[in-house]
């Protein structure tokens, strides 16, 4: 075997793993110091194999929901110890193909470590426009990096004035831009660090509405935290702001 079909087996190997939910075959063939530009946030990147090791569970729920993750197109460029590769994949709700254009854009940069090849770097990208669907996935994003940092003025640029949220706990519905303020402040003080990702967000879009829904990966300390979410958008002047958010837990 070449090393060009090796790294080509390789990256098939692991993409049939990804779609499998099979955490240890994919992370098997990746460097400790593996650094991954992934879609969702954190745009630093994702450095090392146990922050890498952590990015998957939450992708492995979205997909058993009947998602798939398949190369269409692979492309392999292999020297004596440094390789890259780059790949078109299918990856999305098995409904919406093979009639969506959309398609996961992938790079990987290998090296060889021992005598095998090992993934060094991986991003991920999907085609980004000016569309409103785009723009509400760009607040939800900038909504994680201002959690990390606390910043709570940040926080409620993005939020309507006469916003209705219905929350995890507390009263029946918090109304105004006030209420859901003093739930997001004691939420940030909670703790002494906080994050937050809808890493498997869908956003639909029809002129100045928009709703956004998936699940909230949260934690804040030692709590580490799923839940559903679902979000309203309108369009003001100065951008989209949330109008209504609904949030809760599964109940037994």
């Amino acid at each position: 075997m070449t090393d060009e079909q090796a790294v080509r087996k390789l990256i098939e190997r692991w993409a049939e793993a990804v779609h499998a939910g099979e955490l240890e075959v994919v992370l098997e063939d990746h460097a400790d110091d593996i650094v991954m530009f992934d879609v969702p946030p954190p745009y630093s990147g994702v450095r090392g194999l146990d922050a890498y090791r952590e990015t998957w569970p939450g992708f492995f729920e979205w997909q058993a929901a009947g998602a798939v993750f398949e190369i269409e197109s692979l492309e392999v460029t292999a020297g004596a110890d440094v390789a890259f590769a780059f790949a078109l994949l299918r990856c999305g709700q098995a409904a919406e193909f093979p009639d969506s254009p959309t398609r996961l854009r992938l790079t990987l940069g290998l090296r060889k470590e021992g005598g095998r090849w090992v993934v060094s770097h991986e991003h991920h990208s999907f085609p980004s426009d000016d569309s409103p669907a785009s723009e509400v996935r760009d607040l939800h994003a900038r909504w994680s990096e201002l959690t990390a940092a606390k910043d709570l003025d940040g926080l409620m640029e993005g939020i309507a004035e006469d916003v209705v949220s219905y929350e995890h706990g507390g009263q029946l519905q918090y109304v105004g831009k006030a209420a859901v303020r003093a739930i997001c402040a004691a939420g940030l003080e909670a703790a002494a660090s906080v994050s937050f990702e809808t890493p498997d967000l869908r956003v639909e879009t029809r002129g100045d509405l928009a709703v956004a829904w998936g699940l909230d990966h949260v934690q804040a300390g030692s709590v580490d935290s799923w839940s559903r979410a679902t979000r309203v958008f309108q369009r003001h002047r100065d951008g989209w702001k949330l109008i209504h958010q609904h949030l809760s837990f599964p109940s037994s």
